[in-house]
């Protein structure tokens, strides 16, 4: 029986048990992060893709996209997107990134939270010239996205990014090295109550194509903690 499932293989959830929250062994969380990956789901399967123990790699198609109205007034929702579902309020998912090969203008690989075409959230790199890329996150809440970005120089290839939920609150942090996370933006999404998916997501806007990479995928406790100055208001 194969451990890890191919192209022409379904993704089979629970093949070595459920995955629990906590503080895994080394050994343990590579055995859970293999029972996550056999849970996530494809949203708009790709052409071209692997899954192997520990990576999944994604070669986008040309002209996929994720987008809705704001500023360039077109809707855009057919990027290929892999999940997994659940209705924990609390915890953090940590994904590194590789885009390598990615040279053409908004290319892009991340993470993504995607409930329905006017409801997600996503954070990547987006490659821009040979100068610099974008470095950013878009939140879309019913039907209209926002797009928030820094610049960073064209030779990074590599991104560590970690998700966080507390409820329908949202953190998204991204890291060069995976130990040292800096956040990059706190976010309510208004449809991010109860059971949600997230995952991994790449793809080209324009004509172009490239393999992006993702590895040492994993869920922990939410390393997002609860706010300890003002208290809320009651």
């Amino acid at each position: 029986m194969p451990r890890y499932p191919t192209k022409n293989q379904p993704l089979i959830p629970g093949l070595y048990g459920t995955y629990q929250f906590g503080r895994p062994t080394d050994y343990d969380l590579e055995r859970k992060n293999i029972d996550m990956i056999e849970q996530m789901r494809w949203n708009r399967e790709p052409a071209n893709y692997s899954i192997q123990p520990e990576r999944v790699e994604i070669t986008t198609d040309p002209h996929t996209d994720l987008w809705q109205r704001t500023y360039y007034h077109f809707r855009n929702d057919n990027a290929p997107v892999l999940q997994m579902e659940t209705d924990k309020r609390y915890f953090s998912f940590i994904v590194r990134t590789d885009f390598t090969e990615s040279r053409h203008r908004f290319d892009q690989c991340g993470i993504v939270m995607y409930l329905d075409s006017e409801n997600w959230l996503k954070a990547s790199v987006e490659y821009e010239n040979k100068s610099f890329q974008h470095l950013g996150s878009v939140v879309t809440n019913h039907g209209y996205s926002d797009w928030a970005t820094t610049e960073i120089p064209a030779d990074v290839r590599t991104m560590w990014y970690r998700f966080s939920r507390r409820e329908d609150d949202y953190c998204i942090e991204c890291s060069k090295d995976g130990k040292k996370f800096s956040q990059m933006r706190i976010c309510h999404m208004l449809e991010g109550a109860g059971k949600i998916q997230f995952g991994i997501y790449a793809c080209s806007p324009e004509n172009s194509s490239f393999k992006a990479v993702f590895t040492d995928l994993q869920l922990t406790e939410c390393a997002w903690k609860a706010h300890d100055g003002q208290q809320p208001d009651e």
